[in-house]
């Protein structure tokens, strides 16, 4: 992971200066505040059309993003993609019943697109893979994989891909009893010999139980195992939002305002811990 790292680092030191970043680093890093940055496509004139991809990479905090970006001893902990909450999963549906459950919906599917072209774009790939069996979230592998193969075709075939049930909707047919085996994935992730770091694409009850944080669909949590699994930061789409099914929300549309950002009251207040433990 290295095409980006001295762009994106000159970015970060921007920020915390208090200063614009430079003009080569503003096509693949942005800092919108001083917590957060973001990524785009970094090439508008590359391998792909950009018009085809129409979201951004949002990370917090920019003072984390050595130890998120630079470092193949992390995990990054996914949620699934968007879903479709008007067809919700039938009681003790099997994981591998994608008739009866909830899968992803068509913007779903193409925000998981997007984000594994912007993945790609950015030089961001994982070494391993492990993914729950339920049908949305082999779909998301499926569309990460078709993005970054529309991106940079022939880097995904580098990963090595695992399906665990161990990462299965706690406590559903078929499903993890609880997090200890999630846990043990994530604490045991050491990268020896490893060009990446480990993720993991799980649901939200899974996520929320392991680390106490309540994430959107899509969203990836950066996890450090050398500090007791500790959430050093968060990687989503700028679309991202909460959905009906977690969040205290009337209906999917109402996140949003007409400009297609998410209003005030449904954004999520994070506070992260910078630097080194004490």
């Amino acid at each position: 992971m290295t095409g980006f790292r001295p762009l994106i680092q000159a970015a970060v030191l921007a920020a915390l200066a208090g200063t614009a970043a430079a003009d080569p680093t503003e096509d693949m890093v942005q800092p919108i505040t001083r917590f957060v940055g973001e990524m785009a496509i970094p090439m508008p004139n590359g391998s792909i059309d950009i018009g085809d991809i129409d979201n951004t990479l949002r990370f917090e905090p920019l003072q984390n993003f050595e130890d998120m970006f630079l470092r193949d001893d992390v995990v990054f902990l996914m949620r699934h993609g968007p879903t479709d909450w008007d067809k919700l999963d039938v009681p003790n549906v099997g994981p591998t019943d994608c008739d009866d459950q909830r899968i992803l919906s068509e913007q779903g599917r193409k925000d998981m697109r997007d984000f594994g072209a912007l993945l790609a774009f950015n030089d961001i790939k994982p070494a391993k893979i492990v993914v729950s069996q339920w049908c949305r979230n082999q779909q998301t592998l499926d569309m990460i994989k078709q993005g970054y193969e529309q991106a940079k075709p022939g880097v995904f075939d580098t990963i090595a891909i695992e399906t665990d049930p161990a990462t299965n909707l706690l406590l559903s047919l078929q499903g993890a009893p609880n997090v200890t085996n999630l846990r043990n994935r994530v604490s045991n992730w050491d990268a020896i010999g490893a060009d990446g770091p480990l993720m993991i694409i799980s649901h939200f009850t899974n996520i929320q139980e392991l680390t106490e944080f309540s994430v959107y669909e899509g969203e990836m949590l950066v996890l450090d195992p050398d500090r007791e699994n500790r959430v050093l930061g968060y990687v989503r789409l700028k679309t991202a939002g909460p959905d009906v099914g977690h969040f205290n929300i009337g209906d999917q549309e109402s996140i949003y305002d007409e400009q297609g950002n998410i209003r005030p009251q449904y954004r999520q207040e994070r506070n992260f811990v910078t630097g080194e433990s004490n």
